[in-house]
């Protein structure tokens, strides 16, 4: 028999429920009002009081009400038709939805039901299996997805039988198991788990080290963040976090995109909704939409409830990750997950932390960034998760403990610099505060040495040393003026800038300069660091803006032209004719 209680007390979506039984950490309950049941998870318990967050509006609810536990966790559904759907934080089908306002305590299969799916084997009679081991396919928008024995399984299985090929539902049986005690297990396409819960079936999982191409200079070239990889994308408002998070998800080399909008509600997922569906997917030619998934923090949930999304779409990440699949996952904003766990903690009256922040936010962001990563499957395969998440700091202040938490456990930190925006100097990353520890790592300099070459990291450090001289410079000219520095200064200031509007600057709305292959990268990497690495003839320092803006447009139109055409070509012989005129013999 579940557990029955009752509401006890109501602060806003946070309620105290007087329980009869036992209940258990982020158990799942129901709050029945007016002949409405309200969703809710147990966040808190203290002895026959159980805290919940109510993942709808508490209106007309009142004490005495009934609540009915569930007895299993806040989960999530696996199966087939899961890509391209629009979904809320608990899984809800938002396109099954009607009416503009979502109707309190309407709840939907995250799944159809009645979809027949073209199933083959993979497994066969006699196997030996485990959780997470491969039983046979269907074909999901172009991608491989792979039934699996439920992550729930312990232990070897021995599989008595496997359906042969053809059409069946997501709830027809597809296979039959038997475990160490005789007993017979039925397989479906579908299983469910705990989003709380990392899914860890998996024989292991190293340090990542294969660079993720994302088509962004300013990433792939100064600070590369690799499959498996974490990183994240601070800035204030109106820097270019979101726009730059879609680029990334557009361009790419992922499989699997997952797009967490956790806290915004505005604009920039009214642009997620209306623009993937009509995107021409770059990697396979359809559409984009069919291989992403968005899991949105709707405005009928409360905004405490936010983490909800944000668990969400990492499960369904791990979940493809099983299949061999490389997935990218991006959550915006990070921040707003922070401050509803901060609203949490405070409408439970525990001990604050910095800024009033729960006193484990270092231990929450740190736990949620390590389920990303790259594994190795039981079967040798490998797959991905790899995980950007951005965060918007109060006032743009990037010493606040959000910020702060997230460095200590993202291997890749994006600083979006506000005087670059303003600037239009986009995407606004500044190169000098950003970093990649990935470069550190020696498994990633002996994959970047065999698949470019060993000067690839070198001239990546080179190239930050430049950039940082030409600010020095900068600073220098701002205080002296320009005739109060040497004419050497200006050259240098002025090679720190090539890098800058060639290398670091890109237009997202031009077809050729948006999307970089790494071949290219290099390319016009040695270019440009061989004419830093030229001693030019001026005069005087009036000389040396006007010749370097000629570089530079040349340059760029490089950037704008078909990789290696005529026209490519043309613009690279007249840039080495410029540079001739000034270029010490």
């Amino acid at each position: 028999m579940s557990t029955q209680g009752k509401v006890k007390g109501i602060i806003a979506n946070l309620v105290t429920v007087e329980a009869d039984g036992p209940v258990a950490q982020n158990e799942i309950c129901y709050l029945q009002t007016r002949g409405t049941d309200l969703m809710a998870e147990v966040i808190k318990v203290n002895g026959a009081n159980a805290f919940v967050q109510v993942f709808e509006s508490t209106r007309g609810l009142k004490i005495g009400d009934s609540v009915r536990f569930t007895g299993h966790m806040l989960e999530v559904t696996l199966g087939p038709g899961i890509l391209s759907k629009n979904y809320d934080g608990l899984q809800n089908d938002l396109d099954k939805m009607d009416g503009v306002f979502l109707k309190r305590g309407d709840y939907t299969n995250p799944l159809d039901d009645d979809t027949l799916w073209d199933f083959k084997p993979l497994a066969k009679s006699g196997d030996e299996v485990e959780a997470a081991d491969w039983l046979g396919e269907v074909n999901e928008n172009g991608k491989p997805h792979r039934i699996m024995v439920p992550f729930v399984f312990e232990g070897k299985y021995t599989v008595k039988s496997v359906v042969e090929a053809g059409e069946y539902k997501i709830n027809d049986i597809i296979a039959v198991l038997v475990d160490a005690n005789g007993k017979e297990h039925n397989v479906t396409m579908v299983q469910k788990w705990p989003v709380k819960k990392a899914i860890t079936a998996y024989r292991e999982k190293p340090r990542p080290f294969k660079l993720l191409e994302t088509g962004v200079r300013t990433i792939d070239t100064i600070n590369p963040i690799v499959e498996g990889g974490t990183g994240f994308i601070p800035g204030p408002f109106g820097t270019g976090k979101t726009v730059l998070q879609h680029a990334i998800s557009k361009q790419a080399e992922a499989d699997i995109v997952v797009i967490a909008a956790c806290g915004e509600r505005a604009n920039e997922v009214v642009e997620i909704f209306t623009e993937f569906p009509e995107l021409d997917d770059p990697h396979t030619g359809r559409k984009l939409m069919e291989r992403t998934i968005i899991v949105a923090n709707t405005s009928n949930m409360p905004v405490a409830a936010r983490e909800a999304s944000v668990y969400t779409a990492m499960t369904l990440s791990e979940y493809y990750r099983s299949m061999g699949l490389k997935v990218l996952m991006m959550a915006d904003s990070t921040s707003r997950w922070a401050q509803a766990l901060r609203e949490m903690s405070n409408r439970l009256e525990e001990l604050p932390g910095q800024d009033a922040f729960p006193m484990d936010l270092s231990a929450v962001i740190a736990n949620f960034y390590a389920r990303a990563g790259f594994v190795y499957l039981n079967n040798g395969e490998s797959g991905s998760v790899t995980f950007i998440g951005t965060v918007s700091p109060a006032g743009g202040n990037l010493k606040e403990p959000v910020t702060e938490s997230t460095k200590k456990v993202a291997r890749c930190f994006y600083a979006l610099q506000q005087s670059r925006a303003d600037g239009k100097r986009y995407p606004a990353i500044n190169p000098i505060e950003s970093y990649s520890k990935y470069l550190e790592y020696p498994e990633f300099e002996e994959y970047i040495a065999k698949r470019i070459g060993d000067k690839w990291i070198a001239s990546i450090n080179e190239l930050k040393t430049i950039l940082l001289r030409g600010q020095e410079v900068s600073e220098q000219i701002n205080i002296l003026g320009d005739d109060g520095v040497p004419v050497e200064y200006h050259i240098r200031f002025w090679k720190s800038e090539v890098i800058d509007f060639v290398i670091l600057q890109q237009d997202a709305f031009d077809k050729v300069d948006m999307n970089t292959p790494l071949e290219r990268q290099e390319y016009m990497l040695n270019k440009v660091m061989g004419i830093c690495h030229t001693d030019f003839q001026f005069e005087s320092f009036n000389e040396v803006g006007s010749y370097f803006k000629r570089v530079i447009n040349n340059l760029r139109q490089m950037n704008y032209s078909e990789f290696e055409t005529d026209e490519f070509k043309k613009f690279e012989e007249e840039l080495n004719q410029i540079i001739n005129e000034r270029k010490v013999a």
